[in-house]
């Protein structure tokens, strides 16, 4: 372990060094969270991988464990604030204090609905994971982070939906991702003056467990893919780049931040997002009517 630190310091800039931080990623049994674990791993970093689906997560321990990486699965429910107390409870007595938190548990509820047929299920079970989890874990590590003076880096996943209303976008999955927004930047200004800096990473399109569906299907793709100036969805790997820097040193100053990851999405605001044509297969892409949007009724 000691020998692989070594050459892990030695290859990589040590403005950008994480080796030996302990670092908690919720949401890595898929996606982009088993691609944020593997390469904060593969810096030397301490990683505690957690999510409700615990085969997924031993898996990808398994995996990372062969390769010579330091990690740990703990099962966990962010929606349960017990659970994300026994979460940073295992990990520091695994590894000792946590000095990251990779806040990226998320999910779309209401996926394909439009917000007039979207139900008191699908917007609370959103709100729940989205919004409440990620606050359970930010009040857990700011309270763990500010008790022994040492500081740390929450970095929040938000989303370039949760920055502008965009249209044929699910309601309660923005409305989540904009509070996102906001209390990262609240608890950026409470906490920075005792050490603790919070950013947030705002997303663009990715190919993820909740996105693959939409961006496989070449319609879709091609729509999406249309409405960005790169002209193209991006790659989960393309997101490490800004992971690594609000993790690291190199962003020491840097706080309350949220750093758009969409080749250029947002700069672009205010270009229709949904047609007529991509509303038409949204009606025949979602199960029952959901997506179906409610019209007045012509006058006989």
């Amino acid at each position: 372990r000691r020998q692989r630190q070594m050459c892990i310091r030695d290859r990589y800039d040590p403005l950008f060094d994480i080796s030996n931080k302990t670092v908690i990623v919720t949401g890595a049994s898929s996606g982009l969270g088993v691609t944020f674990a593997k390469f904060l791993a593969e810096r030397g970093a301490n990683v505690a991988i957690t999510a409700r689906r615990v085969e997924k997560l031993n898996d990808l321990n398994q995996e990372l464990i062969e390769n010579g990486f330091s990690s740990i699965p703990v099962q966990c429910d962010v929606t349960q604030s017990s659970q994300v107390k026994e979460l940073f409870d295992k990990t520091e007595k695994k590894f000792g204090r946590v000095d990251i938190l990779v806040n990226n548990a998320g999910q779309i509820a209401e996926a394909g609905a439009v917000p007039e047929k979207i139900t008191d299920d699908m917007f609370e079970q959103t709100v729940k994971v989205n919004l409440m989890g990620l606050w359970f874990c930010c009040r857990e590590a700011g309270q763990r982070m500010l008790s022994d003076g040492l500081g740390g880096s929450i970095i929040n996943l938000s989303s370039v939906a949760g920055l502008n209303g965009m249209r044929g976008m699910p309601a309660a999955y923005q409305a989540t991702k904009g509070a996102v927004t906001n209390l990262t930047k609240s608890l950026a200004a409470s906490w920075a003056d005792r050490g603790v800096r919070v950013n947030a990473i705002a997303p663009g399109w990715f190919p993820s467990e909740m996105t693959g569906a939409w961006v496989r299907n070449s319609a879709f793709r091609k729509h999406i893919s249309a409405n960005s100036p790169m002209g193209r969805i991006g790659k989960p790997e393309e997101l490490n780049g800004t992971l690594l820097l609000l993790a690291s040193q190199a962003s020491s100053f840097i706080n309350g931040e949220i750093i758009s990851v969409d080749g250029g999405v947002n700069a672009s605001t205010g270009l229709p997002f949904f047609n007529e044509e991509m509303f038409k297969y949204m009606e025949k892409a979602v199960p029952g009517d959901l997506a179906k949007r409610i019209r007045p009724e012509k006058n006989s």
